[in-house]
């Protein structure tokens, strides 16, 4: 079923501040719970993760209020990010088909950047992520069925 959250990225805290928000709203984690990137398989050509980051929050989500799903990552300067408060945080939008992704996708990247093109990724998702001629930062995300 079709769905938007807000996802939210953090330099290296965002287990501390899921785990703030949950004794906040109540629930557990959606999903499979908090997934690391050392459970990532490895990625041809990426460079070995260190230990540490191997322990770093690749995504974890919450349900709040009314349904919504708060979404998070860490997004450590090691692997090429830099985290400013206003840059940390994306409207994600789960859609039904590929085809409704591609559709959103093209008419939001447009006149913008895109940051990852769609593709399949390991977790079972058609993803990728842009940001508008406005810059409002949006993820895309298609659970493949199969």
């Amino acid at each position: 079923m079709a769905s938007v959250g807000t996802y939210l990225n953090f330099s290296n805290n965002t287990e501390e501040v899921f785990n703030f928000y949950k004794t906040v709203f109540g629930g557990e984690f959606t999903g499979n719970g908090i997934m690391r990137f050392g459970d990532m398989p490895p990625q041809e050509g990426a460079p070995e993760l260190s230990e540490e980051d191997k322990n770093l929050v690749m995504h974890v989500g919450l349900s709040i209020l009314g349904g919504h799903n708060l979404m998070g990552s860490d997004a450590p300067a090691s692997m090429g990010f830099n985290v400013n408060i206003g840059n940390n945080s994306y409207i994600c939008l789960t859609t039904d088909t590929k085809a409704e992704a591609d559709q959103l996708f093209a008419a939001l990247s447009e006149g913008g950047q895109v940051e990852m093109p769609l593709a399949e990724m390991f977790w079972g998702s058609y993803f990728g992520s842009c940001v508008d001629k406005y810059g409002i930062k949006w993820m895309f995300d298609c659970p493949i069925q199969g």
